[in-house]
């Protein structure tokens, strides 16, 4: 087989790696990288579950670093017809540079990047979904200057997006925090795993437990994709779980808030919190770009993540001013003038 590398799992990268990806990312946001490092090279994106922000973000950054995205949906290939993963990985490996699947079954990203001879992103399974708590974590920087010593909070079903947040605090450094009702909890060998690398993980039934003291507080739709079936009997168990005005309140000051989307305003999310001051939702899913045009520039493209690694006391320095920068920010949106005010300063 080539030598490549997957990234099928945050866990896929080491600390100083993410690190570096997300300095990458946000180099690229900024428009200071300028490279085309996949030039001439195409990405297969297999969809066995629909998505707006995967499809989108995907495909417009493999032509933003010079390449070119086809979308394959079962209905497009043979895979909806019955044909085995594994011949389909081999057959893709000949005619493309990179794998992006996003599936159902976490078991068939694994069958298709241990046949695959180029790099196999995960977009998303029932297991886990990667590339979002990037995502997410790029944002937190964006807003709070870094994620290292924040406390985050997950409000509701220990889902998919709940084990990768499981997964980032066995890398970085953040304490985590999940709320989540009875049988519906994380797979609890991901949590023993990330406590036994010294993850700072709680897990509560109370979200506003959860939530005290908290810098960022995330959720998802209680039903998710191939779920829909279960939807009435979630709502019932989840009652109590939504994020809304009171909720975040007892987050700490100039705490954001997170979705993955699409969200079900009035259900796991109050509309007043999504489209309120602390909400960060729009800026998260465009950072769905950001990143995964890093995880693509280093995996199909090539990119050393060396220049990108700061000195511990470079990346403190860095976190310090981002707090400070947040606060001013904070500060000034407190102190935003009003429609007169405004008026006598254009007089003056």
């Amino acid at each position: 087989m080539t030598p490549h590398r997957d990234f099928l799992s945050i866990l896929d990268f080491s600390s100083a790696e993410l690190d570096a990806l997300f300095v990458l990312a946000e180099q690229i946001r900024a428009k200071r990288y300028t490279k085309k490092p996949l030039a001439g090279k195409a990405l297969a994106m297999i969809f066995m579950k629909s998505s707006t922000r995967t499809r989108v973000s995907f495909e417009v950054g493999a032509y933003d670093l010079g390449g070119h995205a086809l979308f394959l949906s079962p209905r497009d290939i043979q895979l909806g017809r019955g044909e085995p993963i594994k011949d389909i990985a081999r057959v893709l490996t000949r005619m493309t540079d990179g794998i992006m699947i996003r599936a159902y079954a976490h078991a068939d990203v694994e069958e298709l990047a241990a046949y695959a001879d180029v790099p196999v992103i995960n977009g998303l399974t029932d297991l886990s979904h990667p590339c979002q708590i990037l995502a997410d974590l790029l944002t937190v920087r964006q807003f709070l200057g870094t994620y290292k010593g924040k406390r985050i909070a997950w409000i509701g079903d220990g889902n998919n997006m709940a084990h990768s947040w499981i997964e980032a605090a066995q890398r970085l450094d953040f304490s985590l925090r999940l709320a989540c009702p009875e049988k519906y909890e994380p797979d609890p060998v991901l949590i023993a795993t990330a406590r036994a690398e010294g993850a700072d993980i709680t897990l509560v039934r109370d979200p506003r437990e959860a939530v005290a003291g908290c810098d960022v507080v995330n959720t998802d739709v209680w039903a998710s994709m191939g779920q829909e079936d279960e939807t009435n009997e979630r709502i019932q168990v989840f009652d109590g779980y939504k994020v809304d005005e009171a909720l975040m309140a007892r987050a700490a000051k100039g705490a954001i808030f997170l979705h993955c989307l699409p969200a079900h305003r009035g259900e796991e999310v109050a509309e007043s919190v999504l489209e309120g001051p602390q909400g960060r939702v729009w800026a998260e899913a465009e950072n769905r770009l950001h990143i995964q045009k890093a995880i693509m520039a280093v995996l199909m493209g090539n990119e050393s993540l060396a220049p990108y690694m700061r000195p511990k006391k470079i990346e403190k320095k860095i976190a310090k001013k981002g707090t400070a920068i947040a606060k001013v920010s904070r500060q000034a949106a407190a102190r935003k003038p009003t429609s007169k005010k405004r008026a006598r300063r254009k007089k003056g």
